[in-house]
């Protein structure tokens, strides 16, 4: 790492931003782990709003893809039907 000032407040913003984006994915992630062993219809179709935000908004800030983004909507849509 050089040593200018510049370079070190890159490395600490670049941190900030590692610890914020692994927080979103993780609490996602664990958003996911827990609609998906929700068996309750009524349960499942209150979360499943909630959790697709969740993916879109990890979409738009760039910590997942786009298409995995819509990957994990469509295989929870997909379950909610077979809960149904």
């Amino acid at each position: 790492m050089a040593n200018h000032s510049a370079t070190k407040k890159d490395v600490r913003q670049a941190a900030k931003r590692r610890d914020r984006n692994r927080y979103y994915g993780k609490t996602t992630r664990n958003a996911i782990r827990d609609l998906k062993t929700n068996t309750e219809t009524k349960a499942y179709e209150e979360q499943l709003p909630n959790v697709v935000s969740m993916i879109d908004k990890l979409a738009k800030r760039g910590i997942i893809h786009k298409n995995k983004a819509a990957n994990l909507k469509s295989k929870l849509a997909k379950k909610a039907k077979a809960v149904a």
